[in-house]
This record gives structure tokens, sequence and C-alpha cells, in this order.
């Protein structure tokens, strides 16, 4: 079996070749192909959102398309349709750019919402629906959209069954003065330098066999109820109409499995699920008119739940050298 953790070193050490700052996105993605989400990647233009998306294609040798969405695009230019050709008389099925491993949607949020519902059926059934006839996807299959933030020209707000769709919103910042210098100073050594410069350094094998280690990563029933409280929490705060669905939940724990083998553990520790809270929750909340006018975000009400939740306690016996998780009724678990 291959070890996420060694996956992910390797993946980050090609990709720092060009990539500089942004090792956080780089890390989530990670933990999105390993259980099976999608990512929503929100930036302004110019910060490397699609070249992020780009390298981890090229870095691994799965199939991978770009989409680039527009006002003008149609369903069917995502999925694929039948084609008749009048030579030999028959209806041919042309398959679209979402039939592949990594799908590129740059954009999606200057798409109008009925194309952006091609990606629906794809991103949680794995297959896709073309005139009464039902395909399956490749495994494995994992879309990463970029989008710019709604206060940007020409942007369409992505529907809540959409959000819901995706596993994780990560956001691309701008980087400060010393990365921004540490660019221009590759830039300048090397001016040809972009996404394509990179080499293989993953296979398909390995990524399936990261990701089969993932779900055997054990989880407490004490860390279980904190992600409830989490989100149960969204659910029933001030400022939320709706809060996170079960959907979050799901992927909160497994997100939290993918980050401890990250880290080399091979159980869950609450600080797997504090790392994850955000990126898994923050699109998936609803506020509520009065938190908008107040300028109140779901990163805020996340923040504040998250402080105001005890976590289950954790330990180390320093004697032995032995990690510890503190479990139900306060005993303490032991795992190799």
């Amino acid at each position: 079996m291959t070890d996420p953790s060694v996956l992910y070193d390797r993946l980050r050490e090609e990709t720092e070749t060009v990539l500089i700052g942004n090792e956080q996105v780089l890390r989530h993605i990670t933990v999105a192909m390993l259980t099976r989400g999608h990512v929503l990647l929100e930036g302004v233009p110019g910060v490397a959102k699609t070249t992020i998306a780009t390298l981890v294609a090229n870095a691994t040798d799965l199939q991978h398309s770009r989409v680039q969405m527009t006002p003008d695009l149609l369903p069917a230019d995502i999925t694929g349709t039948t084609v008749y050709h009048q030579r030999n008389g028959e209806f041919e099925l042309q398959k679209g750019p979402v039939f592949t491993n990594l799908v590129i949607a740059d954009e999606i949020n200057r798409a109008p919402p009925k194309t952006q519902s091609a990606l629906l059926e794809a991103m949680q059934e794995g297959q896709v629906s073309i005139e009464g006839s039902t395909l399956e996807l490749p495994t494995p299959f994992t879309v990463v959209a970029t989008m710019n933030p709604l206060e940007m020209e020409g942007t369409f707000k992505l529907p809540e069954a959409q959000r819901d769709r995706f596993q994780m919103k990560l956001v691309t910042e701008i980087p400060d003065s010393d990365e921004e210098r540490a660019i221009l100073d590759r830039f300048d050594a090397n001016p040809a330098l972009d996404a394509d410069s990179i080499s293989q350094v993953l296979s398909r094998d390995e990524l399936l066999d990261a990701r089969a280690v993932v779900p055997e990563t054990h989880i407490e029933d004490s860390i279980k109820e904190y992600i409830l409280a989490l989100v149960g929490a969204t659910r029933d705060h001030r400022n939320v109409i709706h809060g996170a669905s079960p959907r979050a939940t799901i992927a909160l724990q497994n997100t939290a499995k993918a980050v401890a083998r990250l880290n080399g553990r091979k159980y869950v520790i609450p600080d797997d699920v504090k790392e994850m809270a955000l990126p898994v929750l923050r699109h998936r909340l609803i506020m509520s008119s009065d938190a908008e006018l107040s300028q109140i975000s779901a990163e805020t009400v996340i923040e504040e739940i998250l402080q105001s939740t005890t976590p289950p306690g954790s330990d180390t016996d320093h004697s032995t050298g032995v990690e510890t998780a503190v479990g139900d009724g306060g005993t303490k678990r032991e795992f190799e």
C-alpha cells in the first residue's frame, strides 16, 4: 500500500519547482483526491488557481481536461451528446470533457446555473446520463473548479445544490511581499516556467492504493460526536438560515481521516477535524440577511463555533513516547 504522507511529499516537492506559497491549498486538494471529493477554488484573477489544478494533473498520470466556463456554454458541451452521421445514417455518441480523471472547470461561476448543473450527477454518482443512456465515468474522478469572487463582473452565484456537491472550498490569497519577490526572481531566471515544466511523480495505481488506506483510519466515538457538534452548531447559529448538510458531516469525517494520514497517523485527533472545518463548511452556510448587512461571513461563524465547541481531550505518554487518544469515558487507547 502507498503511504498517503509519502504520496503528498512527492507531489509537494515536485510542484514547488513552480508553485510558491499556497501549500495549504495543494495539501487540501490532495485530501480531496484521497477521499473522492471535489474542490471549489476561489480567488481573484492572477493568483494561480488554474495553475495549481494543472500542476496536480501534470504531476500524476491521470487523464485530465480543462473546460473554460462561459455564459454561452451548454450542458452538452460538458457531458457530450449524440451526433447524426448522414453518410451512414447512424447516431454516434460524442463524449464530452467530463469523461476523464481530473476535470478543471475554469471560472465555473461565469457559466449559467443550467450549465453548472451538468456536473451534478457526475460529481455525486460518478456517472453521466446522455439521451437516456447512463455512462460510468473513469476512476478516480475529481472536479477542481476555479471561481472568481461574486463581486467580480460577469459572475453567477452557484446554486446551493451545486455548492453542496463540492467537498470543500479553498481560497487562494494574494501572496505576501516575500513570496511575490520570490516569484519575480524565479520567473526572471526562467521566463518559460509554467505548469508543464514539472514531471510526473505519481501513478494512478499509487493514488488508488493511498486512497484505499484512508477509510481504515481509526476515529473514536468522541471525535465523531465532536464532528456532529460542530455541524449541528451551524444549523442553530443565530446568523445562519440553513446550516451544513449531512453530506458535510460525512465530508468532515472523511477529510479528517485523510489529514491524519498525511500527518503520519493511523487515527484521528481533534486538530485534524479543526483543520478541515473551515474548508468543508464555509461554502455550505446560507447566511441571514441581517448577517450579510452586518458583513458577518460564514468564516466568522465557523471560527466562533470552533472556539465555543469543546473538543475531546488528547494526551501523550512522554515516558514511552507513545501518543494516545483519549476515547469515550476518558479511557486512553494506543495506536501503532
